[in-house]
């Protein structure tokens, strides 16, 4: 594959700007482990090896277990997510799929029932935010980082 330009080279102000508002949704309250798994289940939507690898060990990092993060792809078949947790993998599920599957009422509700109206607004940007990365990352080729 050829090598593609460098994002954060070619426009800093721009991947400044991406960086500065994930960095504010980071500090909006959301749970950091909730963080992760809609990072980590938008990036297996969209393909997206490398932010894939880079929110699976963020999502570690916060205490996710192996177990939780193997089963998120299948989370509706499985009873180790919370509520909360169901509401915005719906909405992430939705949100990346917006084109077949929109943003549709039973989903809304979901997520009013779980989320404040701010956290619900902070979700919308999160999922907005790890979408625009993916894009990024998938369609300039970021290579993953090597093992250590």
């Amino acid at each position: 594959m050829r090598d593609r330009i460098s994002f954060p080279k070619t426009v800093p102000d721009t991947y400044a700007a991406i960086r500065d508002l994930d960095a504010m949704i980071q500090r909006s309250g959301l749970e950091k482990g909730l963080i992760e798994l809609v990072k980590t289940r938008a990036s297996q939507i969209n393909g997206c090896a490398f932010c894939l690898d880079m929110h699976a060990r963020d999502a570690r990092k916060h205490g996710e277990t192996e177990q939780r993060l193997y089963l998120l792809n299948a989370w509706r078949e499985t009873a180790c997510y919370s509520d909360r947790e169901r509401a915005a993998l719906a909405w992430t599920e939705c949100l990346t799929r917006l084109p077949t599957d929109g943003a549709p009422d039973t989903a809304y509700q979901s997520l009013e029932e779980a989320f404040t109206p701010a956290e619900i607004a902070n979700l919308t940007a999160l999922i907005g935010v790890i979408n625009l990365w993916n894009r990024v990352a998938v369609g300039l080729n970021w290579p993953l980082p090597r093992a250590a």
